[in-house]
């Protein structure tokens, strides 16, 4: 996983954490420009591989678009699982693998 992907995720965690609600890439791009988690030249076209990272891992789904807009809902809340290997805190949902998503490490969780 990218650190751009990870961005998301815990911003998406911190930010949109409800399987009810939905948001936009635009609103969580806007908070990782806001947050500094991203270089500022980046922009949302730049991203779009990114949420489309989450989608197939099984996070979201991106439930509508208008040009550049993307609406998602998470699947399930997002918990946050410390890895015991390299001991990076990562928000994942009950579905998905219990893997570490940093390529780096990727030690089961």
């Amino acid at each position: 996983m990218s650190e751009i992907s990870l961005a998301i995720r815990k911003t998406i965690f911190e930010k949109f954490n409800n399987a009810d609600e939905r948001f936009t890439n635009d609103e969580v791009f806007a908070e990782l420009q806001k947050s500094g988690k991203i270089d500022s030249a980046l922009t949302i076209d730049d991203m779009e591989q990114h949420f489309t990272e989450l989608c197939d891992a099984g996070v979201m789904r991106n439930i509508a678009q208008n040009f550049t807009t993307q609406w998602f809902k998470l699947f399930d809340p997002l918990e946050q699982i410390k890895c015991n290997s390299c001991h990076a805190e990562i928000p994942i949902n009950k579905s998905e693998e219990k893997n570490c998503p940093i390529s780096s490490c990727n030690a089961s969780i």
